[in-house]
């Protein structure tokens, strides 16, 4: 197959690149060229997808069996490739996100359940959307991007991953996760153990992506990983102290009193969240069509593995995510006060 691939310089466009090269598969890849190169083996086009100029010249490079767009955040963008490239594109992949469905993360979802609604025009400057909070403009947005994403000539698959972790990961979750395992000390967290949590793999979102396009699906799909007792929070701690080599004294604190002593829940303490819907999304679709998900500890053996070659991308959320130390020892000591009463 021909495939173009917008983006393909990172985390997941790099491993649709790699995994599609390693298909024998031709791959032209579309960047501006900030965020490093894809892997060797691809077409590389430079260029802006904003830039009518240059997806003139993308289209030279056609035409496509399909198009993947892992870059897109407003739905004019989606247009504005649409009409360069034509039946050129092929079948037009969306990544979209989870985050499209409304009431995600507050209920759980499937793919049936209500998007946010949006337009095909809404950009994150309409006054009506700049006034709602960040996630839900992220969600608008992304819906109007999948309404974008429904004018593709030849067809259209839509792909609404939840958090996606593995080699490459730049968001800094998992560095948060390491660098605190490899700290050690009282390690403080939310909820319990047990906790599940549906986290998938890049490689296997890029496999169940590619596999998809191979049989010119149409369709959309839930990409996360089966609610399964043994995929849960307690897992995922243990395997970053397994493959540090660190060692620390879990204490799980209560969801409530972390919410009442102010702990920004998905950053501080990351991956944590009380929303019922947040690890609730129905990913049986996918899993019928074909959908496989690596353990939780070989994701995380991976990605620390990975990260001894190939430190992560830097990226601006990296900031975001883990606790100050001073700020954690302090509310272990008033949780242990809390507990004592």
């Amino acid at each position: 197959m021909r495939i173009l691939v917008l983006g393909g310089s990172w985390f997941l466009g790099r491993a649709l690149v790699s995994d599609a090269l390693a298909r024998g598969w031709t791959v032209t890849t579309f960047t501006r060229g900030r965020s490093g190169m894809p892997p060797e083996g691809a077409e590389h086009v430079r260029g802006d997808r904003r830039n009518q100029d240059d997806l003139a010249r993308l289209v030279e490079s056609g035409p496509w069996d399909a198009t993947i767009d892992t870059s897109v955040y407003e739905p004019a963008d989606v247009l504005a490739v649409l009409d360069a490239l034509g039946t050129s594109a092929g079948k037009y992949a969306l990544l979209s996100s989870v985050s499209a469905h409304r009431d995600w993360p507050h209920e759980p979802v499937e793919e049936d359940s209500p998007l946010w609604p949006s337009r095909v025009d809404a950009a994150e400057t309409d006054p009506d959307i700049a006034a709602q909070s960040v996630p839900a403009q992220y969600g608008i947005l992304k819906a109007g991007c999948e309404l974008a994403a429904g004018t593709a000539p030849l067809g259209t698959l839509i792909f609404r991953p939840g958090v996606i972790l593995g080699p490459g990961e730049y968001t800094g979750r998992m560095l948060s996760l390491f660098e605190r395992a490899q700290r050690g000390g009282r390690w403080l967290l939310g909820g319990s153990p047990s906790d599940q949590i549906q986290p998938v793999d890049v490689r296997d979102v890029s496999r169940f992506v590619l596999n998809r396009i191979a049989i010119h699906d149409e369709g959309a799909y839930n990409v996360v990983a089966p609610r399964e007792p043994e995929r849960n929070y307690g897992a995922l701690i243990d395997a970053c102290l397994e493959v540090t080599g660190g060692t620390a004294e879990l204490v799980w604190g209560e969801p409530e009193w972390l919410l009442e002593q102010g702990v920004r829940e998905w950053t501080e303490i990351p991956l944590w969240r009380t929303p019922r819907g947040t690890w609730a999304v129905s990913g049986q679709k996918a899993a019928d069509a074909g959908l496989h998900c690596r353990s939780l500890r070989e994701t995380v053996a991976d990605t620390w593995a990975d990260f001894q070659e190939h430190p992560p991308v830097p990226h601006p959320r990296q900031a975001e995510h883990g606790m100050d130390p001073a700020r954690e020892a302090e509310l272990l000591e008033q949780y242990d006060l809390f507990r004592a009463r």
